[in-house]
């Protein structure tokens, strides 16, 4: 299936972000909300990854689910509190998060360089189990 188009804010920029500026290259996208537990296991270990990832050949971004936090403000606060290095869109409520079919957080979906969508982890997912999956992005 061919990813959904969309077109955020990263929420430390206030750039737009959108999907064909990764035309050509594979990507990791992951759905959060600042009140996941286990979001908050999972991005410590994707801020790692991304610290040492090669990010010429992969495209890696986050997108805060908005309309799944308690307030306008959590993930924005969270991010910035949090420190965190890697990209972070603010979605439109809940508009990207439905159109890839998301059903929890986090949610990581793996696009291949065609942005055909290859693997899709729901929140019962490891870190391992995704790492395990790149290979067949990156071809």
């Amino acid at each position: 299936m061919k990813a959904p188009f969309f077109a955020l804010e990263d929420i430390k920029s206030g750039e737009v972000i959108q999907l064909s500026d990764f035309a050509g290259k594979p990507m990791m996208i992951t759905f959060w909300a600042s009140w996941c537990p286990d979001c908050m296991k999972d991005l410590p270990m994707k801020e790692q990854f991304y610290q040492h990832a090669d990010l010429e050949k992969l495209a890696f971004l986050t997108i805060n689910v908005t309309g799944r936090e308690r307030s306008d403000e959590a993930g924005k606060e969270f991010t910035l509190k949090n420190d965190l290095s890697f990209p972070v869109l603010e979605d439109n409520g809940r508009e990207t998060y439905d159109h890839y079919g998301c059903t929890g957080v986090p949610t990581t979906v793996l696009l291949n360089k065609n942005h055909q969508i290859v693997n899709v982890f729901d929140d019962q997912s490891s870190f391992l189990d995704i790492a395990k999956a790149l290979p067949s992005i990156m071809t």
